[in-house]
């Protein structure tokens, strides 16, 4: 086999949302195509990937550094040139790379990544999670997954009804759980607006997520953790800066439920000083990196041996996203779940359009690679880049 071509488009997919910290109005992802020369059904194989949600996309460092890298290297496919082998491709796009720095090189790397992965398993027929399941993972995966709704961002003019019905729209799609955005108001009105969340919720704040997106200095957040604890939530999720391992762990000797974070972390590295330094507790708390904003899955593997060495179950890793990519992760690898964008961040958000969310989990199709063309509104982009 041989690539014929690796493109890149830019995409926007703003929307008039906030969260603690980002407007996302001029929000922009970069979607890869990479172009083979196998032949499946009368077409060429082709495998797309994109930079996960709410990061800006790379394209510069794509076009200018990490395309040209895999086009000018012929040492990327397996020993005997049928397919592409992804750690090969890993190992390129990493090299002659200075370490630390996470950011959107992770990005880049991770949207060549899920392209990759969909053109390895579009090449060996099988569903991606199918595939990993077999090298991987004792052939064992998960049938269906728990999902649950994020939304509850910040609208202009929206106040607590439009929230409340938000909600509920989400609940009749099937979803169980949800995820609200607090930390962009002061906490007397974010503390009204979890409790309408409640109320939607029949007042069971184990089906409720609050998530700070990393606004909080430590005061902030345990006055927060105080004014909340007894509503006993999901997760309280990253109240603090990313990076600030050591007011987390402060803060995690006095929020005794559950904590989520790692959506901001970029790396193995970071994920292992997380674990290290953070005061996470492998019993209840969340670790939520997104594969592809971070280099991959590639990296991921190495992160998942890392937390099983560390005494951690992968059922306590449920990725940040909320696409197809990490569904299939998380069946293949039998992870915790993963989070899903039903409203928001179009067409990149959700899932398969043939498989329905019914009480928080859904079903993954059988199609070959990661299903990207069972997604109507996602695959009309899709298909137009090549």
């Amino acid at each position: 086999m041989k690539v014929v071509n690796i493109i890149e488009k830019t995409i926007p997919f703003g929307t008039k949302i906030a969260n603690a910290y980002v407007n996302f109005s001029a929000m922009t992802g970069s979607v890869v195509a990479i172009v083979t020369d196998v032949i499946k059904n009368g077409k060429p194989v082709v495998g797309y990937g994109f930079n996960s949600i709410g990061r800006y996309a790379p394209t510069s460092i794509l076009r200018d550094r990490m395309i040209p890298k895999l086009m000018n290297n012929d040492d990327i496919y397996t020993e005997d040139k049928s397919n592409l082998d992804p750690f090969k491709i890993y190992n390129i796009l990493k090299s002659n790379e200075k370490p630390g720095g996470h950011g959107d090189r992770a990005h880049a790397v991770g949207a060549i990544d899920m392209a990759v992965w969909d053109t390895v398993a579009k090449i060996e027929e099988k569903p991606l999670y199918k595939l990993l399941a077999e090298r991987y993972n004792n052939d064992n995966y998960d049938k269906d997954i728990y999902t649950y709704a994020a939304g509850g961002y910040y609208y202009p003019d929206k106040g607590i009804e439009k929230l409340k019905e938000e909600l509920k729209s989400y609940l009749d799609m099937g979803f169980r759980d949800v995820k609200m955005k607090i930390g962009g108001a002061d906490l007397k009105t974010d503390l009204k607006r979890i409790e309408a969340a409640l109320s939607v919720l029949d007042n069971d704040g184990s089906r409720l997520m609050v998530d700070v997106n990393g606004r909080f200095d430590l005061i902030q957040a345990l006055e927060c953790g105080i004014a909340i604890k007894d509503y006993n939530l999901k997760w309280y999720e990253e109240p603090l800066d990313p990076l600030d391992f050591s007011s987390h762990a402060a803060l995690a000797e006095y929020y005794t439920k559950p904590l989520a974070t790692g959506e901001n972390l970029f790396s193995f590295e970071d994920i292992r000083n997380l674990i290290r330094h953070a005061g996470l507790r492998s019993d209840r708390d969340f670790i939520q990196m997104d594969c592809p904003l971070s280099y991959g899955l590639c990296e991921y593997m190495k992160v998942l041996k890392f937390v099983k060495d560390s005494g951690w179950s992968t059922r306590r890793m449920i990725p940040h996203g909320g696409h197809q990519f990490c569904l299939h992760i998380a069946a293949g690898l039998n992870l915790g779940g993963n989070e899903c964008y039903p409203g928001v961040f179009q067409p990149f958000g959700g899932f398969a359009d043939s498989e329905p969310v019914r009480d928080s989990r859904v079903k993954l199709p059988d199609a070959p690679g990661i299903g990207f063309e069972l997604k109507a509104n996602l695959w009309d982009v899709m298909k137009n880049i090549v």
